[in-house]
Protein backbone atom coordinates (compact mmCIF):
# COMPACT_ATOMS: atom_id res chain seq x y z
CA UNK A 1 0.00 0.00 0.00
CA UNK A 2 1.06 3.56 -0.48
CA UNK A 3 0.36 4.85 2.67
CA UNK A 4 1.34 2.61 5.40
CA UNK A 5 2.01 3.49 9.23
CA UNK A 6 5.30 4.19 9.14
CA UNK A 7 4.64 6.76 6.59
CA UNK A 8 2.18 8.68 7.97
CA UNK A 9 4.33 8.96 11.32
CA UNK A 10 7.02 9.96 8.97
CA UNK A 11 4.59 12.92 7.95
CA UNK A 12 2.69 13.64 11.32
CA UNK A 13 6.31 13.92 12.75
CA UNK A 14 7.63 16.30 9.80
CA UNK A 15 4.83 18.96 10.18
CA UNK A 16 3.03 18.00 13.69
CA UNK A 17 4.22 18.84 16.57
CA UNK A 18 5.22 15.06 17.01
CA UNK A 19 4.85 11.83 15.43
CA UNK A 20 1.83 11.07 17.63
CA UNK A 21 0.38 14.52 16.65
CA UNK A 22 -2.97 13.46 14.36
CA UNK A 23 -4.83 15.96 15.14
CA UNK A 24 -3.47 19.15 14.40
CA UNK A 25 -4.50 21.21 11.36
CA UNK A 26 -0.93 20.94 9.69
CA UNK A 27 -0.53 17.72 10.16
CA UNK A 28 -3.41 16.58 8.09
CA UNK A 29 -3.17 19.31 5.33
CA UNK A 30 0.35 17.42 4.60
CA UNK A 31 -1.36 13.83 4.96
CA UNK A 32 -4.30 15.09 2.41
CA UNK A 33 -1.11 16.36 0.65
CA UNK A 34 0.56 13.15 -0.03
CA UNK A 35 -2.88 11.10 -0.67
CA UNK A 36 -3.89 14.49 -3.41
CA UNK A 37 -0.47 13.56 -5.15
CA UNK A 38 -0.41 9.91 -5.21
CA UNK A 39 -4.76 9.99 -6.34
CA UNK A 40 -3.47 12.77 -8.93
CA UNK A 41 -0.62 10.33 -10.68
CA UNK A 42 -2.84 7.67 -10.63
CA UNK A 43 -6.22 9.99 -12.39
CA UNK A 44 -3.79 10.55 -15.00
CA UNK A 45 -2.52 7.13 -15.92
CA UNK A 46 -6.31 6.38 -15.43
CA UNK A 47 -8.57 8.40 -16.99
CA UNK A 48 -11.75 6.69 -16.84
CA UNK A 49 -11.45 6.42 -13.13
CA UNK A 50 -14.56 8.50 -12.31
CA UNK A 51 -14.55 7.19 -8.67
CA UNK A 52 -11.39 8.32 -7.75
CA UNK A 53 -11.59 11.53 -9.37
CA UNK A 54 -14.43 12.46 -7.25
CA UNK A 55 -12.85 11.23 -4.05
CA UNK A 56 -9.54 13.42 -5.58
CA UNK A 57 -11.67 16.31 -5.50
CA UNK A 58 -13.29 15.66 -1.89
CA UNK A 59 -10.13 15.16 -0.78
CA UNK A 60 -8.87 18.79 -1.99
CA UNK A 61 -12.13 20.12 -0.81
CA UNK A 62 -11.29 18.92 3.01
CA UNK A 63 -7.62 20.42 2.26
CA UNK A 64 -9.21 23.41 1.31
CA UNK A 65 -11.53 24.00 4.18
CA UNK A 66 -8.69 22.88 6.51
CA UNK A 67 -6.40 25.73 4.79
CA UNK A 68 -9.27 28.37 4.99
CA UNK A 69 -9.76 27.27 9.36
CA UNK A 70 -5.71 27.70 9.88
CA UNK A 71 -6.03 31.04 8.17
CA UNK A 72 -8.32 32.53 10.20
CA UNK A 73 -7.03 31.23 13.44
CA UNK A 74 -3.53 31.64 12.87
CA UNK A 75 -2.03 33.20 9.42
CA UNK A 76 2.08 32.58 10.77
CA UNK A 77 1.08 29.04 10.99
CA UNK A 78 -0.96 28.86 7.66
CA UNK A 79 1.80 30.61 5.79
CA UNK A 80 4.50 28.03 7.15
CA UNK A 81 2.54 24.99 6.26
CA UNK A 82 1.88 26.69 2.49
CA UNK A 83 5.39 27.59 2.00
CA UNK A 84 6.46 24.01 3.43
CA UNK A 85 3.97 22.01 0.81
CA UNK A 86 4.85 24.20 -1.81
CA UNK A 87 1.08 24.83 -2.14
CA UNK A 88 -0.47 27.48 -4.66
CA UNK A 89 -1.88 30.59 -2.37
Amino acid sequence: MYLDAEKKQEIFGKYGKSNSDTGSAESQIALFSYRIAHLTEHVKANRKDHTTERALVMLVGKRRSLLNYLKRKDIERYRAIVKALGLRK
